[in-house]
């Protein structure tokens, strides 16, 4: 899968015969292989007269792959005191395997994601899959911590495929069907978090903890092959682009886009309180007066099934119909609710965090759609950069709301950790609050505070016009 060469010869279109004059017997034997590995079935294959539909199960399949492919961050994280033991080692270096983890992660977002805006994302999508899927072999077999923390890094590195795919369904979606579309795949990821750690936990009870290793494997290779044969290839949006010019590009966005900023900021505000919530409950659920033991815990991350289940539902209604500031307020809202339940009923009764739970998850996931949908629009030939830079303000995020929720709850308890997450929501609502869904400058509400889309507006105006001209045209009986 050779994802720098153009998109005609990535589908299989090349055809030069391997036995070309001049060419060596070793040259044929790579070209051979070359035309093997990037054969596509002749469905996936582009034609620029009859580009690729975007359909209800490609959509579903692309969240699924991103379900499978996001859980090798999460599937050490409930099971750390178990590696631990086993590795001999303490639980402070344990730890290290979630961190490198997601220092790999964040590696592989900031300098692999931009490629999706110079190479055809098919091979490249398939290539990190088969190379991370073939590394994480190494961590089902590997008995050196070392080797296995090493080899935690460089899965992170290629677990980026699903920041590849969600710019991708921006490209593929129609555009009154994108946001409802991306909250589908941005489901994926939330599932994948639980199965992670949900599955994580239950195998690691039951059985040796290798096992979850083991089933990741065949879920990534499952994924690689259904991918093969049923992912449609693109061409390269910005074939010949210098790499470090697209580099580049995303800093300029950063200093250029007040839409952007707006987002990334609100972005690494839920990051932070997401992230702060789910450690910090731990600690709480662990403690007086509830006493949970680690698989308790664990099951309470099923409360996710409810944010799968209602987001698209909430994205059809909601966020494909008005402006997505509008969505995205109304999801920090459903947070800010529920932290406030979660804070002060937390400590006595557990129903406090139940509530918290659904709300914040709820919230969140329809504020990052609604964000992502609006970023989307800004440069079509630079989604995966803009996608890149929003993700690094979230990833961010969730760094310092891990780091300073820690710290707090150490320090003051649930209250204390809660009322973080209490201010950073109020000051997410306060910079969504600053600038209008019309706005073209940094603050101000230009064009009006009307929650729906100028699209739908003009739409609906075009539409009574037309029945206007039609009643005028009807002879009176």
């Amino acid at each position: 899968m050779n994802v720098g060469r153009p998109a005609a010869e990535s589908n299989g279109q090349d055809r030069s015969p391997s036995g070309a004059p001049g060419m060596t017997t070793q040259s044929k034997i790579v070209a051979s292989v070359l035309r093997t590995i990037s054969w596509m079935p002749a469905g996936c294959r582009y034609n620029p007269d009859n580009p690729p539909k975007f359909t209800l199960s490609m959509n579903i399949l692309l969240a699924l792959s991103t379900t499978f492919t996001v859980a090798n961050l999460y599937y050490a994280q409930p099971i750390l005191n178990v590696i631990a033991e086993d590795f001999h080692v303490s639980y402070e270096r344990s730890s290290n395997v979630a961190t490198l983890s997601q220092a790999g992660y964040a590696v592989g977002l900031l300098f692999l994601c931009p490629l999706g805006d110079i190479v055809p994302r098919r091979p490249f999508i398939l290539s990190l899959i088969l190379i991370t899927a073939t590394m994480w072999l190494g961590l089902c077999l590997t008995t050196s911590f070392a080797a296995f923390a090493s080899l935690s890094f460089l899965c992170g590195v290629g677990t980026v495929t699903p920041q590849l795919m969600l710019p991708l369904v921006g490209d593929l979606a129609p555009v009154h069907r994108r946001a409802s579309a991306l909250s589908i795949v941005v489901s994926g990821l939330a599932l994948g978090l639980l199965v992670a750690r949900v599955l994580s936990g239950v195998v690691a009870n039951f059985t040796a903890w290798r096992n979850i290793y083991w089933l990741a494997l065949g879920a990534q290779y499952l994924t690689l092959i259904a991918l093969f044969f049923t992912l449609p290839d693109y061409p390269a949006k910005n074939k010949g682009l210098n790499y470090l010019r697209a580099l580049l590009k995303m800093a300029v966005l950063v200093v250029e886009e007040p839409l952007l900023i707006q987002a990334c900021l609100i972005g690494f505000l839920m990051s932070a309180s997401f992230t702060n919530f789910w450690t910090t409950l731990t600690f709480l659920l662990a403690s007086q007066p509830y006493n949970y033991s680690s698989l308790d815990i664990g099951l309470f991350a099923l409360i996710g099934i409810a944010v799968i289940s209602l987001a698209p539902v909430w994205s059809r209604l909601i966020t494909d119909r008005f402006v997505f500031l509008f969505s995205s307020l109304l999801g920090l809202a459903f947070e800010l609710v529920g932290i406030i339940i979660g804070t002060f009923v937390g400590p006595f009764s557990v129903a406090g965090p139940v509530v918290q739970a659904i709300l914040m998850d709820t919230g969140s996931n329809f504020a990052h759609t609604a964000n992502r949908s609006n970023i989307y629009s800004l440069d079509p030939s630079a989604r995966n950069r803009v996608n890149t830079v929003y993700m690094v303000f979230c990833f961010a995020g969730q760094l310092t709301g891990t780091a300073a929720g820690n710290r707090l709850y150490a320090q003051g308890g649930w209250l204390w950790s809660g009322g973080m997450n209490i201010a950073a929501i109020g000051v997410a609502i306060l910079i969504g609050l600053a600038r209008g869904p019309r706005e073209s400058k940094w603050v101000g509400w230009k064009g009006g505070w009307n929650v729906h889309r100028d699209d739908r507006i003009a739409e609906k105006a075009g539409g009574q016009a037309a029945a206007a001209e039609e009643a005028r045209t009807i002879p009176p009986r």
